[in-house]
This record gives C-alpha cells, structure tokens and sequence, in this order.
C-alpha cells in the first residue's frame, strides 16, 4: 500500500509539472530562432522534489503570526508556502513590495523577515536598528530575458553583450546585424525595441545588472562603472519602468517589440516568449528548473551566505540565476516571534523545497539547502541560540 500511494504521489506530480509547464520542462527548440538547444531541463523528482527531512522538532510557545516583506520574484512560492503552512496553526502574511522594501522593513524592524533576490550592501547591514541581519537561502530562480515580437516565439538566443547594448540604447531595432547574428534562422522583423525595466528598487534589478556588468562592457561604460552598473536600482539609459515583477511581466505582454526581464514564474504565466542565454561555458541555455538548480554547482559560499549565482560555471547553469534570501535579525526580542521565525524557516528548507518545482523555482541542492539551515543556528533569544541543527554535507 505504502509503494502503491508512492508511485500514485509520483504520477500526480510529474502530472501537475508538466500542466505547470515547469521551465517549458521539456527542452523547446528556438521557434524560427538559431540553434537548437541541448537537452537540459530534467523532470527527475529528486531535482524537483528532494524530500529534505525537517530536523527541528516544532518550538512550543510559537506565536501563531508572522509578518514578512519584500521581493516580488519569491512571491509565488512564498504563498504557496504561507497557504501550507498555515495549516500548522502559524499565518505568514507577505508584503510583495520589492527587495528594497523588504531590506528597509527588516532594517526599521516593522516585520518579521525581509526577503531580497540580492544580498544586503555593507552600508545596508549598517543602518539596521535590530543588530546583525542574517541571510538564508530560500530557492533559486531564473530572471528571463522575455520579449513580444509578433510572428516570433520563444527561443530566441542572446548573449551578455548584445543584451547589454539593447539595455543601454546602443542596439534599438530587432533585426539589428547582433541579434541576427545570433539567430541566423530567425524571421527578425524591422520592429523598434522597446525596453521595459523595474521602476522600484528590486532585487531581480540587481540580478539582472549583475549579469550585465560581467558579461558586458558596453553596458558598464554607458552606466559610468562597474560601481554604477549594478544595484537594486540603476539609471536606466532608456526604457519604461513597470513596478515588480509582475509589472514588467504586463507591460512586456501589452507592448509590441517590447523586452524586459521578468522571473520565469511571471513570464510563464503571462504567456510571454523568452529566450535562452549563453552561459560562462559558451552553451545557449534554456531557463528551467533544472538549469536554475546547475547555477549553484561549483559554487562557494562565504560564512554569511552573501554571494551571486549569475556567471557561474557549470555546464547547464543558466547564466542569470538568482537566490531569494530570508533576511532575519540575529538577535531576537520577542520568544513567540523568533520560535515561529524558527520552525517556518526550517519547514520552508525542508518540507517546504518539495513546493518550488511546481511553480518553476528551482529547490536547493543538498550542500546549499545545509548551508541555509546552519545559518538556523545563529538565531539568538536573550543571547543563547534557540536550536542546534545537525549539519551534514554528505
């Protein structure tokens, strides 16, 4: 019986994947587009639905509320998580409000935890009223490179630079020689490109730019500097803003000729067209599950957990992959507040990994996801910390 509803769990998910169209989970050839890309997007249920197990026995005395804020990437899957998890007796009401939002909440200390698709800058961490602020790994996502160019789907390739110069205004029509270059098959039409970016402060801004500043120059030089060509905001060089995620999402969807660079959740669900992009290998990469999780291969991460997963070296990685971090305050006041921070935390590195595969997110890898509930571990209340988690990397 038990092996019978294993197999049945099994089905249905692979079932729910694939009408969630997980990452286009099925590798897609460029509609008119240049090559055809490798196969690269698994539906292993291992990669999509790791089964961590939860180490931390529920804290007693838990307040039965949690308040967060912050980046609109994470949105999805921070309600399918809230909407689970409040069976358990605790709400956690989220505020999409953008990465900036969330890093000014946590600092002003008016919610619980922050959420921000980049890490928190020195001169950030320095202005928070609650002390030291730490950073937890939640899942990983793919910020696209999506577009609506009438009579030409989704596949499209592009690289670093090309996309560098259409965010800076240097390359302005769609069948201009760089992208034609790239797609020698494609139907380019004589179409105006209209850029579409963020209007608030947003991590996947930061992301998106952090990609940009390695991969193009062009890009650096016209925002005066690698100081100046990355951050949560930016002085865009041309374009319209459209506010969150989804924002950009629409205005992409209702503009014709329009690109912009929405998480791969909000593109696939606004039926936008996205392309694939060259990787540090050389390789053109379709933005999925599989290829997001490929980001976080060969990487290091430092004590605190701050570190990028654009640029990254693995065969598959997509090239621009972000990772949504819990932005808690270590030294907690309140015991309610700081027990349920706990055991929502450590549910949503566990339990809660087996969710972001269904709403194409990418859950951590082993190493990551032991990292992330380590950093459980320096949760301090009245100084002493409030659990110690066994960690194993094996």
């Amino acid at each position: 019986m038990i092996l019978r509803k294993t197999v049945l769990a099994a089905g249905a998910l692979v079932a729910l994947l694939a009408s969630a169209s997980v990452g286009s989970a099925k590798p897609t050839a460029p509609a008119k587009a240049g090559a055809t890309t490798p196969a690269q997007c698994s539906t292993k249920l291992l990669t999509l639905r790791p089964h961590y197990p939860d180490p931390v026995k529920p804290l007693a005395g838990a307040a039965s509320s949690l308040s967060g804020a912050g980046s609109t990437f994470v949105a999805p899957i921070m309600s399918m998580w809230a909407q689970a998890y409040s069976k358990k007796g605790t709400n956690v009401a989220y505020q999409a409000i953008g990465s900036g939002g969330g890093v000014s909440q946590i600092n002003a200390q008016t919610v619980d935890f922050g959420a921000s698709d980049t890490p928190m800058l020195d001169s950030e961490l320095a202005a928070s009223k609650g002390g030291p602020i730490l950073h937890i790994p939640l899942v990983l996502g793919a910020v696209t490179v999506s577009y609506n160019i009438p009579g030409v789907g989704k596949g499209l390739n592009f690289d670093g630079p090309t996309i560098g110069k259409i965010f800076a205004g240097q390359i302005t029509n769609w069948n201009d020689p760089a992208i034609k270059k790239l797609n020698p098959k494609a139907n380019l039409p004589d179409l105006p490109i209209a850029v579409v970016h963020r209007s608030d402060g947003s991590g996947t801004t930061a992301v998106f730019t952090d990609f940009l500043t390695k991969t193009s120059p062009e890009w650096v030089a016209k925002l005066g500097g690698a100081d100046k060509s990355f951050g949560k905001t930016v002085a865009w060089p041309v374009g319209i803003g459209g506010k969150g995620n989804d924002g950009v999402a629409a205005l992409v969807g209702q503009t014709k000729g329009a690109i912009g660079y929405p998480e791969l959740q909000y593109a696939i669900s606004s039926n936008l067209s996205y392309g694939n992009v060259k990787n540090k290998k050389g390789t053109f990469i379709t933005p999925c599950v599989a290829t997001t999780s490929a980001a976080a291969l060969k990487t290091s991460f430092p004590p605190d957990m701050r570190t990028s997963l654009t640029w990254r070296g693995a065969a598959l990685a997509y090239p621009i992959t972000g990772t949504v971090f819990a932005l808690v305050d270590q030294n907690q006041t309140d015991a309610g507040k700081a027990k349920a921070l706990v055991n929502f935390l450590s549910w949503a590195l566990t339990t809660g990994q087996n969710f972001p595969a269904t709403v194409n997110y990418a859950p951590m890898g082993k190493i990551l996801q032991q990292k992330s509930l380590s950093q459980l571990n320096k949760i301090q209340l009245d100084g002493k910390p409030l659990v110690k988690i066994p960690i194993s990397f094996k």
